[in-house]
């Protein structure tokens, strides 16, 4: 199979800020316009993110696009090189639609503003499992299958059931979605950086891509021409965490959407269901109603009017002990509520007032993987060095060294309603002395 997408089908193509013009076949075509695909126009890419730089308003939906061009590009620059060592069987004629449709819709299953909403935990489902069953029932299957593509398979290579693995040419070709340099991350950083016009978050994409071999059966690997391009492209990941993702104001927006959403559920006023019906505008205007709680209303209250949360206490992982605790409430959003709760009572009994249960939140960022499966391929290796290494032996980094640099940047914060950030300041002290009786209970 010379190329996954034959030239009698680039009947249409989408304009793109990123990448001119993004050529579509009669699969992607028909893709794109079912309901739930549509629905990602409305997800913007970074959230509350446009609330500190104005052009961050970019959607998954041009995202997904993207993943899907690059997709394409990378397959046709694996079946087109020789030397990159990619062949496909008669039988396995199909797998490039079936990744190509897996990037378009790998994003299909997510919430309003997001990843957000799913550090909420049970019962709020990972992204990738409500895209499975999108993508297996009802408008999109129907697609898929008209078009001789297995639903289920694309589901597959987007949500692999735990404990199993890829086989055969979809082992190497997954990686491609998700990895070290997937795709996924080579349109993101990039696309995001542009949007927020900041000079971090460039990534040499043609280089990397022009890279990309196939070593034996199961691997996908670089040249050493990728070396550079890769070392860049995790840097520039690090630094949009850095400056953009963990941005004070934006986690801080992210956490008080986080409260409401719980406090509706809580109240029953909204099922984790539900929030598949909304995107981003329609999720703020429903829980904004009068049908939701008082916390509810307060906490979309103060998102719409951009009166964000303010930071009382940051702590870094050199806080030690306490640092640890507060970090593990990620994993226990009940638990974090509560935690939340005791510290706005223990506000209120120092300044001799009521203070509201959600006076007080706590941002903890998702911690973050820094996976390195990659192989280097050396075809004329220098002295010392063999043809075939992992990128730990030929770079002499490792993902610790990653990982170390991810967990002495990220923060937690004690967070505070504006109206409440001088007083929570002048008794920090007894928050944190509070926070550390929680974290022995």
């Amino acid at each position: 199979m010379d190329d996954p997408l034959p030239d009698n089908e680039l009947a249409l193509g989408i304009r793109d800020s990123l990448y001119d013009v993004i050529p579509l076949g009669a699969l992607e075509r028909d893709l794109i316009n079912t309901r739930a695909f549509l629905r990602l126009q409305g997800i913007k890419q970074l959230g509350f993110v446009y609330r500190i730089w104005p052009g961050a308003t970019h959607t998954r939906y041009e995202h997904s696009l993207g993943v899907y061009f690059l997709a394409l590009r990378a397959l046709r620059l694996l079946l087109r090189r020789p030397q990159a060592g990619l062949r496909l069987t008669e039988a396995e004629g199909g797998v490039p639609r079936l990744l190509l449709a897996a990037a378009l819709l790998h994003d299909i299953g997510h919430y309003p503003f997001s990843h957000a909403i799913e550090e909420l935990g049970y019962p709020i489902e990972p992204h990738e499992r409500v895209g499975r069953r999108l993508i297996t029932t009802g408008e999109v299957a129907e697609v898929l299958t008209r078009h001789g593509v297995d639903p289920a398979a694309v589901a597959h290579v987007i949500d692999l059931p735990r404990g199993e693995e890829h086989r055969g040419v979809v082992r190497v070709l997954a990686h491609l979605l998700s990895g070290a340099l997937d795709v996924d991350k080579l349109d993101y950083l990039p696309r995001d950086a542009r949007a927020c016009n900041v000079p971090y978050g460039g990534v040499d994409v043609t280089r990397l891509l022009g890279a990309l071999r196939v070593e034996g059966s199961d691997q996908m690997a670089l040249d050493a021409k990728g070396i550079s391009p890769l070392n860049s492209l995790l840097h520039a990941r690090q630094e949009m965490f850095d400056n953009i993702y963990w941005h004070h104001t934006g986690r801080a927006m992210i956490v008080m959407l986080l409260r409401a959403v719980q406090e509706a559920m809580l109240a029953e006023a909204i099922a984790p269901g539900d929030l598949l019906g909304h995107d981003d505008a329609s999720l703020l205007a429903f829980l904004g109603s009068e049908r939701m709680p008082v916390p509810t209303q307060a906490l979309i209250g103060g998102l719409r009017d951009r009166h964000a949360y303010k930071v009382v206490v940051e702590l870094s992982s050199r806080a030690g002990r306490l640092y640890q605790q507060i970090a593990a409430l990620y994993w226990d959003a009940p638990k974090r509520r509560r935690a939340e709760g005791a510290l706005a009572a223990t506000l209120g009994a120092a300044l001799g007032q009521t203070v509201p249960e959600w006076g007080i939140l706590i941002d903890i960022p998702k911690p973050e993987k820094w996976e390195m499966d990659v192989t280097i391929i050396f075809d004329d290796p220098p002295l010392g060095l063999q043809r075939v290494m992992s990128w730990s032996e030929a770079t002499g980094q490792t993902p610790d060294d990653l990982s170390r640099y991810e967990v002495h940047q990220r923060r937690v914060r004690i967070l505070a309603a504006p109206e409440l950030r001088d007083a929570a300041r002048t008794h920090r002290d007894a928050l944190l002395t509070k926070m550390e009786q929680l974290a022995v209970l």
